[in-house]
């Protein structure tokens, strides 16, 4: 531990700069635009990341390369950040600051895992406090200091991390292609190849729709063993299923809250989203876990009621997730300030009912695609924690990496 000594972000940053001002735009015009919304998951989801238009001459200045460490400054999200891991036609916006690391005398791989730590969580909760507007400028978060062991030292650190990291990030790639494959099947056999006579029903018809409870931030407390995790809509990713990392709120079990506690594979869907910013709205998860969660207001819940129509949920969250659907379904919603679904639009949508000898054959394989994702789900959160519960003792030396 001799060689380790304490530095700070900005001593070992070359270049500190905040970003672009610039409207996004969907269409493909232009370098990607990174925003702070953009970096809250572990992952970025570059094909949901925007576009927007830059004069040749500033492209240089705010494009982002590799080992660039990107911080929000604002809003909820300060201090969520993110290492750009490649090389691509990436600038980044207002609300984020550039640390560019010296490498020289440091790892930026060693460096983002450091802004990772439950250290630097606590920092900026210094740094914000109980803000009603948080938020940091480059020069607070520059004076975040941690332990930096000799360069190598902090490489073969790095890499024990990145190979737990690299496992996840080709879990989550194989589950994607798994959503996509159900996706596939649904389309070709349950809308391509369907057939003029197959029945067809209302949701309410087949399943239970459930509104959530009333929570307010009264409710809320520290996490305690056995306690509920409030289920809210900001569980629900863009593209449909639940986010692995959420902001979390924890409520005490109660008797008077054991109707909202969901089960495995219940249904969720996002009722209300922004007007000018629809992403969730109709959008549907499936749940991993029983007794786990409890549902909030404007979440419906949705399971069958029995298995005498559908074989099982799956067959109903595959058609739910639909993109045609989920359309649908935000053309039904009022507008205003909020867009939002209403029960009787969502109980009265149309749900295909495919023969029982589809159902069992075609189904199934949609069915295996969800089973393999869900045990995809279990390796992930074991190789989360067990990344978690290295990361303090690797960067503490604690626990030390032979290196050469």
């Amino acid at each position: 531990m001799g060689e380790w000594k304490h530095i700070t972000l900005g001593e070992i940053s070359t270049d500190i700069s905040y970003g672009y001002t610039a409207s996004a735009t969907q269409e493909k015009k232009g370098p990607k635009f990174l925003r702070i919304t953009d970096i809250v998951p572990d992952r970025i989801n570059w094909d949901t990341v925007p576009y927007c238009l830059i004069e040749d001459k500033k492209l240089e200045k705010y494009t982002l390369k590799t080992g660039d460490i990107v911080i929000a400054r604002t809003g909820a999200t300060t201090g969520y950040n993110k290492l750009i891991t490649k090389n691509s036609n990436v600038v980044f916006a207002s609300y984020l600051i550039r640390y560019r690391i010296n490498r020289e005398v440091a790892n930026p791989y060693y460096v983002a895992y450091n802004l990772q730590s439950y250290e630097w969580k606590g920092f900026v909760e210094g740094i914000i406090g109980g803000s009603a507007q948080p938020g940091a400028n480059a020069k607070q978060f520059a004076n975040f200091d941690f332990l930096l062991p000799p360069l190598k030292e902090q490489k073969a650190i790095a890499e024990v991390l990145s190979s737990l990291d690299d496992k996840i990030d080709l879990l989550h790639r194989q589950n994607k292609t798994l959503e996509e494959l159900a996706q596939t099947l649904f389309r070709q056999w349950f809308i391509e190849e369907a057939k003029d006579e197959w029945e067809t029903c209302k949701l309410s018809d087949i399943a239970i729709m459930q509104n959530g409870f009333s929570f307010s931030s009264k409710h809320y407390i520290p996490y305690e063993k056995g306690h509920l995790e409030v289920l809210k809509m900001g569980h629900i990713e863009r593209g449909g299923g639940l986010k692995l990392n959420p902001k979390k709120d924890f409520v005490p079990r109660e008797e008077k809250l054991e109707k909202w506690v969901l089960n495995k594979n219940d249904i969720v869907m996002a009722m209300t989203d922004m007007k000018d910013n629809v992403v969730i709205l109709g959008v549907p998860a499936i749940i991993d876990k029983s007794d786990k969660y409890v549902l909030n207001q404007r979440v419906a819940r949705i399971y069958l009621k029995s298995n005498n129509k559908l074989l099982n949920n799956y067959l109903l969250y595959v058609q739910l997730k639909n993109p045609d659907f989920i359309a649908f379904l935000q053309s039904k919603a009022n507008s205003g300030v909020q867009v939002n679904l209403s029960t009787q639009a969502i109980k009265d949508s149309e749900i295909i009912i495919p023969p029982m000898n589809i159902q069992e054959t075609i189904g199934k394989d949609i069915t295996d695609l969800y089973l393999k994702k869900e045990n995809n789900d279990i390796q992930i959160k074991t190789l989360e924690n067990m990344r978690d519960t290295l990361l303090p003792k690797l960067m503490s030396g604690e626990v030390r990496v032979k290196y050469e």
